[in-house]
């Protein structure tokens, strides 16, 4: 993965959920040190949460990331479901 930074945070992790993505990202001279962000297209970051704590972020990117996987397969199973009528 390339080097990727918004609003002067280095993005450090990102996790792929459908067509979204969900990225963590830091700046040690910021006031607020990580930040976790819901990216679409590769540059267009958004719902910033902000923390100084490196487990708060952490936590933070591995929950959002993990409630749009539980909506995409409550998604995925409901549309299975309407074709086996």
């Amino acid at each position: 993965m390339s080097e990727r930074s918004n609003a002067g945070y280095i993005i450090t992790s990102a996790i792929r959920v459908g067509d979204t993505e969900y990225v963590l990202g830091e700046n040690p001279k910021a006031p607020a040190r990580f930040v976790t962000w819901v990216c679409r297209n590769g540059s267009d970051y958004f719902w910033g949460r902000y923390t100084d704590d490196p487990l708060t972020a952490l936590r933070n990117l591995l929950d959002r990331a993990g409630s749009a996987l539980e909506m995409l397969e409550r998604r995925q199973r409901e549309e299975a479901g309407q074709h086996e009528d």
